[in-house]
């Protein structure tokens, strides 16, 4: 079986962000490639979009920022009694 899977290291424990279905104990061998930090939430977004992540713009990170900018935003109305 071959898989990737993301983790996190401490110290000299690396800790899996999913189960990989093997039995306590089992040996394995482990291939190390580290990701690097993401400059902005984008760069994030076009590590996951695999097959799709050549073709994101500059224009997609505006429209996703605009939406995240607009949920913050206070949409509550008053209630006038």
């Amino acid at each position: 079986m071959t898989k990737a899977v993301h983790g996190v290291i401490h110290g000299k424990v690396i800790q899996l962000t999913e189960e990989l279905g093997l039995a306590e104990g089992q040996e394995v061998q482990v291939f190390v490639r580290a990701i690097p930090p993401s400059a902005s939430w984008g760069e994030g977004l076009r590590r996951c979009a695999g097959a799709l992540a050549h073709e994101w713009t500059e224009a997609d990170d505006r429209i996703l920022e605009d939406l995240r900018q607009e949920r913050k935003r206070d949409s509550r109305r008053e209630i006038s009694q």
